[in-house]
């Protein structure tokens, strides 16, 4: 039986020129070097320039994908961008990076799920191109979470930095088969009731602005953890494949604590887990595709490598997507 496949032709990332050392935060916080790395695994993280959007971000990883997947930018059909921290209320991100691909035809929108963004647009590209809507799409996660930070909580501020990833999906024929290279199998969740655990205190109809970031960090590494393990599970059932067929997880890089223990709840070795979080820190929805792009340059994924990328944010809102690259 032939069946349509959403296959990854090309993976690009970038990241801002400034580079900030945890030792920065010594200097205007009651934190170390010492305490950040052995609760987090953070050593490093980049900051957007003043004056440079997430927009910006994205365009350059997009063009990184382009290159990499040997594609013109005029084969995109469709542009899905996750971001919690867009250049302006309205318009989206997604139609920003279009104009600046010179793309003039097709459409795009952004897709807000905090952390797990990019996970649910990926979800989202994959159905256009099983239902025909679209036969190549350009799937972009990029954050200037920097611009949101309360720099006073060192809880927080010390988590994030600023990046952009990106995919390039397209329609391809496949057996069936969970041989088949391409997005397998996809399981998104949300649970509003936990929004106090993870949020930012303002917004348009509510403060009229941008507000910082409040997190309960035990909390929401308990919540992580199960829900992480939970969803990869159910995604690798639905693909008809089990945790010692993956070749590599990607998992949200939010804290090495949390990745490690995940690994341990769905008894997958730490050497079979891409990590990147040491020297990116949190970039939210950009850090899958992040981590996909280190990943490949890295030599660790390869094509027809069996993945699992899974991502928790705000909301909460958590998910997971199996793949064959």
């Amino acid at each position: 039986m032939t069946v349509t496949r959403a296959v990854v032709r090309g993976v690009g990332h970038y990241l801002p020129d400034r580079i900030v050392a945890n030792s920065e935060f010594e200097e205007r916080l009651d934190t170390s070097d010492e305490w950040i790395r052995s609760r987090t695994g953070i050593e490093r993280r980049h900051f957007a320039a003043e004056g440079q959007m997430t927009s910006d971000l994205a365009i350059r990883a997009a063009k990184a994908a382009l290159d990499d997947a040997g594609m013109a930018a005029e084969r995109i059909d469709a542009i899905v961008l996750a971001t919690s921290t867009p250049d302006f209320t309205f318009p989206s991100v997604a139609t920003m990076v279009q104009a600046g691909l010179g793309i003039t035809r097709g459409f795009a929108f952004d897709v807000q799920a905090v952390c797990a963004g990019f996970v649910f647009a990926l979800a989202n590209a994959q159905a256009m191109i099983l239902s025909g809507q679209a036969a190549c799409v350009l799937v972009i996660g990029a954050e200037t979470f920097t611009r949101i930070m309360d720099w006073e909580d060192r809880g927080t501020c010390v988590l994030f930095g600023d990046g952009a990833g990106a995919l390039v999906l397209e329609a391809a024929a496949g057996a069936g088969t969970s041989a088949d290279r391409g997005i397998l199998s996809c399981d998104l969740n949300s649970d509003g009731r936990f929004k106090d655990l993870l949020h930012v205190d303002g917004g348009v109809s509510s403060t009229g602005t941008a507000g910082h970031l409040r997190m309960q960090g035990n909390a929401v590494f308990r919540h992580a953890v199960e829900k992480l393990a939970t969803t990869a599970h159910t995604a690798l059932d639905k693909a008809g494949v089990t945790a010692g067929d993956v070749d590599w997880i990607v998992p949200h890089q939010a804290n090495l604590r949390i990745i490690r223990a995940t690994a341990q709840r769905m008894q997958v070795p730490m050497d079979r887990v891409v990590v990147t979080v040491q020297d990116h820190g949190n970039t939210s929805a950009a850090s899958i595709p992040l981590a996909l792009s280190v990943g490949k340059a890295r030599g660790q994924i390869r094509e027809g490598d069996l993945l699992v990328v899974e991502a928790i944010g705000g909301g909460l809102a958590w998910g997971s997507v199996v793949l064959r690259w």
